[in-house]
This record gives C-alpha cells, sequence and structure tokens, in this order.
C-alpha cells in the first residue's frame, strides 16, 4: 500500500495524547456499573438479547489503538487514489534531467504521498479522540464487538448542561449498549454499513489539477503546507450519480441506526430527569458535527451525520405503536425489510405500502407455484397470464424500491432546522 499507516498510528497516538488522564480504578468501576445497569434497563424496551460484552473505560490513546484498524478500512480507497496523484503529479513536475538523475523518483513521490496522507489521516483520528464517548459515537462500530465509554471525553460532554455526570455517564451508557446490541443480534448490519461506505469512497473523484497546483508549489522542506492543503479537501466537488446514490444509502442507514437507538434509549431513561435534555444535546450534536468531524469529513471527502435522525425516530416510534416491540424490531431481520428514505418521508404509511408489497409478493409465489405445477396449461387461455408476469414487476419495485436518490440537500437545512427549535423531551 502506498500509505503510511505506521506513521498514521503514530499520528494518531501523538495527537490523542495530549491532556489524556490514564482511566481510574474508580472510572473504570463506574463505567463497568452504568453499562450493567443500560442492559437492564433496555430489556423491557428491546426484543434484541444482551450481547454479554464486558464494558470497557477507555482512554482516547486506547480508542485510537481499538478503532485506527476501522478508519484504515473505510479511508484505504481515497487514501490510495490521494497518494497516486500526488505522487504522479509531483513526479511530472521534476525536469527530465532530475528525473534520469533520480532513478527511484517515481517512488519516492509516492512514499511521500504516502506519508502525507497517513499523517493528517492520523491526526484526523487523534482528533476524533478527543470527541467521541464511546466505541458507537459515530454511528458505526469502530471496534467489533466492543462495549465502551470514555470517562474523559464523558465529563467534558456534561459540562455545561448542569446534569449530573452520574445521570449523564448512564444515559451515554443506554446508548452504547443499544448500539452494541443492534450490531451484534444484526451481525449483516456492519458490513452493510461499512460495505456503502466503502463503495462511496471508491468512487471519490480526486481533483487533479489542485494536486498539480500543490506538486508545482511545494517545497519538499516544508511538507506542512501539503498537509495544510489536505485538510483543506482535495476532491471534486461533484459527484456522479453513482456517488449520489451511495451517498444516500449510507444516510438513510445511519440515519435508521441511530434513530433506533435514540428511541429506544430514550424509552428506557424514563427514570432519569434529564433524559429529554440529554437527548435533544446529542441529537443536536449528531445533526451538525464536531470540529474533527469536519476535519474527517474534508480529508476523506465524507461525514459519517445521520441528517435525518429526528424523521429515522419518529418512524421506529410509529412501528412501534402499529406493531409492538417484537414486530419493530423484526424489520432488522433482513436489509430488505429496511425502511427507505421514501419511508422517513411518510412514516405512518409505512406498513401500509409493505403490507401491500407482501401481499403481492405472496400471490406471485403461488401464481408461480401453480404455473409450475402445470396448474395454468388447462384453465388460463394464453395471453391471461399476462397479469401475474406485471404484478410481479411491480411486486419487485414495491418491495425493493431503494428510494436513495430522494435525498438532497435540502435534507440537512431541513434538521438543522428543527434542531434549533425541537423541544427538549419530543420524541
Amino acid at each position: 500500500t502506498p500509505v503510511n499507516w505506521e506513521l498514521a498510528h503514530d499520528a494518531a497516538r501523538k495527537s490523542a495524547a495530549g491532556d489524556d488522564p490514564s482511566v481510574t480504578p474508580a472510572q473504570s468501576r463506574e463505567v463497568d456499573e452504568a453499562l450493567r445497569l443500560a442492559e437492564m434497563w433496555l430489556d423491557p424496551f428491546t426484543d434484541l438479547a444482551a450481547t454479554a460484552i464486558i464494558g470497557k473505560a477507555w482512554s482516547r490513546a486506547e480508542w485510537v489503538e481499538e478503532t485506527l484498524g476501522t478508519w484504515q478500512r473505510l479511508t484505504e480507497p481515497v487514501a490510495n487514489s490521494i497518494a497516486f496523484a500526488i505522487s504522479t503529479a509531483m513526479n511530472e513536475q521534476l525536469p527530465e534531467e532530475m528525473k534520469s538523475m533520480m532513478g527511484g523518483a517515481a517512488s519516492m513521490m509516492q512514499n511521500m504521498g504516502g506519508a502525507l496522507f497517513g499523517l493528517q489521516l492520523g491526526q484526523a483520528v487523534g482528533a476524533l479522540a478527543k470527541e467521541v464517548v464511546g466505541s458507537t459515537d459515530i454511528g458505526i462500530p469502530l471496534a467489533d464487538l466492543q462495549m465502551a465509554l470514555l470517562p474523559a471525553n464523558v465529563k467534558a460532554f456534561g459540562e455545561g448542561l448542569e446534569v449530573p455526570e452520574q445521570e449523564i455517564r448512564l444515559f451515554l451508557a443506554l446508548r452504547e449498549a443499544a448500539h452494541a446490541r443492534l450490531f451484534v443480534q444484526v451481525p449483516w448490519l456492519r458490513g452493510h454499513l461499512l460495505g456503502a461506505i466503502e463503495s462511496y469512497a471508491r468512487g471519490i473523484h480526486i481533483d487533479m489539477s489542485r494536486i498539480e497546483d500543490l506538486a508545482h508549489n511545494l517545497d519538499p522542506s516544508n511538507p506542512e503546507a501539503m498537509q495544510a492543503a489536505l485538510s483543506e479537501g482535495v476532491f471534486m466537488p461533484a459527484r456522479t450519480p453513482e456517488q449520489e446514490a451511495a451517498l444516500a444509502k449510507l444516510e438513510t442507514a445511519l440515519a435508521l441506526v441511530e434513530g433506533w437507538v435514540d428511541e429506544v434509549t430514550f424509552e428506557a431513561a424514563a427514570n432519569l430527569p434529564s433524559a429529554g435534555a440529554i437527548r435533544e444535546t446529542i441529537r443536536r450534536r449528531r445533526a451538525t458535527g464536531g470540529p474533527a468531524e469536519h476535519a474527517f469529513g474534508s480529508l476523506v471527502g465524507l461525514e459519517l451525520r445521520p441528517r435525518r435522525l429526528r424523521e429515522a425516530a419518529a418512524l421506529w416510534a410509529s412501528l412501534k405503536e402499529q406493531r409492538g416491540i417484537a414486530g419493530r424490531d423484526a424489520i432488522w431481520a433482513h436489509p430488505d425489510l429496511l425502511p427507505t428514505s421514501a419511508d422517513l418521508d411518510d412514516a405512518a404509511g409505512f406498513s401500509a405500502r409493505r403490507s401491500a408489497a407482501d401481499a403481492s409478493d405472496s400471490e406471485v409465489d403461488a401464481a408461480l407455484t401453480k404455473l409450475l405445477e402445470g396448474g395454468f396449461d388447462d384453465a388460463v387461455p394464453d395471453g391471461d397470464d399476462t397479469g401475474a408476469a406485471d404484478t410481479g414487476g411491480s411486486a419487485g419495485e414495491a418491495s425493493g424500491t431503494d428510494a436513495s436518490g430522494t435525498e438532497g440537500s435540502g435534507t440537512e437545512a431541513s434538521d438543522d432546522g428543527d434542531a434549533g427549535g425541537a423541544p427538549a423531551t419530543d420524541k
């Protein structure tokens, strides 16, 4: 690989290490107790079983160690593109006489590009380590089969809220435990999310003109200039239709995960006096993203924010009213059952649309079975079975529609506006 991941690791550790207090035995006990209690409180409010994972208290450096492998997986397609683009552009800027003198110039330039990206990525991950409160804080499981809180960041999260730290810790533990249940008991979900991110990342187009300008003006003795340029983003602003589809699919999936966790956590936290205020703080935090999240987004061209969290939470609440807890959670059984972005627009109509699609599917299955058994040979005149074929097409469209293309730039504005005026205890 052209990217220097060892440098990324060192930079992330160094960036996270500033003001990173070690976890004390008392903090470990507090986190363990909060996560155990959270599991008990969640039991009546979800059909997904507890995970039996032992919760941990992490320092920021430990969060880096546990999650960097996933960051590498998510960013490698982008990282490779950038490293090759930088090395190609810089090599083309060398005069011919210098190229003959420097036989290994291409390799050297590629290594320089990989080192610069690795350094920048490490710094971005290290900065994120100072903002996250757990292992699933950005909506995806960065550490496989883990459940953890970062005491230093939990304390920082509560500053200015005028809420007892114990209450904040328990609410965040409920969110962490709810995420863990979802990703452990729905085994396809982690791959579904990470696959959508990787699909998006593979299609990112590097702005070669900017890379060439950077290479032309780069002073090898001043790599900080390249680092600064990378942090501002070097990607084409326009996305391909495939990119838009992948992004919409990802944003819908993130919203469904975060909406389910948001709804279940709030129900389980009914005994906490400040649950509504904490919930609203988290919603706004997730809708806007912190400085480190924006820096990471600029670097890899992707911000992992559930722009439609509120609509998704409302959808899950509606499904619970219609189907009960078990019926709501059964939707996670298969990716084809998941609501689409169109369902987020009309939560009340989801069950009616799904019931119609299921009925059509049943009719098609029955017709196909009868056809295979020869049941139509004598009873149905030629041409009369076209309705069944048409039904099959419409059923496939109804049950498999991915209305991912319906999410546009107006979604973010709607959510941000929502975040500004929603009452603290809305569901």
